[in-house]
């Protein structure tokens, strides 16, 4: 199995440390979330790993050629979905993908992998602990869900806080048949509205991956909730940076 890791937006909530650096070179207890990421992969038996860039991915190439790397030249103009279609070719079988600015476990990282769904969204079922702290990042902003039997029935950041079962991390498995799927309905939706409003976002071009999960999950594509109770966090901020240099691995 594949991963594919999308970092190629500059993280602006995150500056200065994002000033000369990608959002991933932030350090937290001593490594790189890059570094904890690519470790919590490894943890799951998932070492071959497709790095998305776009700012700085000099730098990125340069500390770790080992991996794959698929440019997003658009960095600038586009977000997280079209970001993620970049690395299309590396798509023809099964591949678990992840936010660049995510620290997650092992055990996440297992969890997703062994997953026999098609496809499988990573659920924290503790997420409104860690909001307690994050003033600059609130509730309303979270990529919540609603689960019913398993499977996920609505992802939308606009889900009432006591009405969510969980937060979506970011991290998402996909087999050969679910990778399939995820491409034909990006294609279908690019037809019908690239350079046009999509959803919540203003044009297709800066959608978000929920926003397409949410328009499959309405076409019927089931989609297994894996939940996880915390074992995460978002760095978005440099008050979640503070944060998980305070809280993660404790």
């Amino acid at each position: 199995m594949k991963a594919i890791i999308i970092g190629a937006g500059r993280g602006q909530r995150l500056m200065p440390s994002t000033a000369n650096a990608p959002k991933c070179f932030a350090e937290v207890g001593g490594k790189r979330i890059l570094d904890w990421t690519l470790e919590a992969l490894a943890a799951a038996g998932v070492t071959d790993v497709c790095f998305i860039g776009g700012y700085r991915i000099e730098a990125v190439q340069e500390a770790y050629p080992h991996l794959t790397f698929c440019h997003n030249t658009e960095w600038e103009r586009n977000n997280i979905l079209a970001s993620l279609l970049y690395a299309e070719e590396h798509m023809d079988g099964p591949f678990v993908c992840g936010y660049s600015d995510i620290l997650f476990t092992p055990e996440v990282a297992r969890r997703a992998v062994s997953s026999p769904a098609d496809i499988a969204l990573v659920v924290d079922t503790l997420w409104k602990d860690r909001y307690v702290h994050r003033s600059e990042h609130p509730p309303d902003d979270a990529e919540k869900v609603l689960i019913e039997g398993g499977a996920v029935t609505r992802i939308h950041r606009h889900i009432p806080t006591d009405d969510a079962h969980g937060e979506y991390i970011g991290v998402a498995k996909f087999s050969a048949a679910g990778a399939a799927t995820l491409r034909e309905h990006y294609h279908r939706a690019h037809a019908r509205c690239a350079g046009k409003p999509f959803r919540e976002a203003p044009v297709f071009e800066k959608a978000y991956l929920i926003h397409l999960l949410q328009e499959m999950i309405e076409a019927g594509v089931p989609m297994a909730a894996v939940k996880t109770p915390g074992g995460y966090m978002e760095i978005d901020t440099q008050q979640d940076f503070e944060l998980a240099r305070r809280f993660w691995g404790r």
